[in-house]
Parts: C-alpha cells; structure tokens; sequence
C-alpha cells in the first residue's frame, strides 16, 4: 500500500505530539496523504496489501488532529483570559 508506513507514523505522532502545533500538521499530513491512498486502494482493492495499517494511520490522523484543534483552541482560550487579565491589572 502506497504510504501506509508515513500514514501510520504521522497518525501516531499527530496523537503524541497533540499538546503541541505540530501535531496539528502532521495531523493533517496524515489525513491528506491517508485519503489518496485509500483513493487508490478502493479503486482497486486487488493490487494492494496493507490496507490495516493506513485506515489505522488514518483513524489515528483525525484523532490527532481533533486532539491538537482542541489544544488550540484551549491555548486561544487561555491566552486571552490572561491577555484580559494583565491589561485589567495593569488600568489599577
């Protein structure tokens, strides 16, 4: 299968590195690279092999990918109560 092993390897490390920006792009990496992939694998099935593996790298894509969207989303959160609060203390 085409790009099963960087899939997998992207999936996984979207998920490892999920606290982090990075994980955000490798995520999306993985999905992109996950979707061709599985593009040519249902196109036809006969030619390839390894097919378990790139829909776990895939899977494990979104799941990462939701995981780091999530922290962003949390960081921005974070980052503006506290950018709110030092700009209210600093008005005292």
């Amino acid at each position: 299968m085409p790009n099963s092993t960087a899939v997998l390897v992207l999936g996984i490390l979207s998920i490892v590195f999920g606290c982090f920006f990075v994980g955000l792009i490798l995520g999306i990496i993985g999905l992109s690279l996950g979707g061709k992939s599985r593009k040519l694998y249902h196109a036809n099935p006969d030619l390839y092999t390894g097919y378990g593996a790139l829909n776990a790298g895939w899977i494990m894509s979104i799941i990462g990918t939701v995981l780091a969207g999530l922290y962003v989303l949390y960081f921005l959160f974070v980052v503006a109560i506290l950018g709110g609060t030092a700009v209210g203390l600093m008005n005292l």
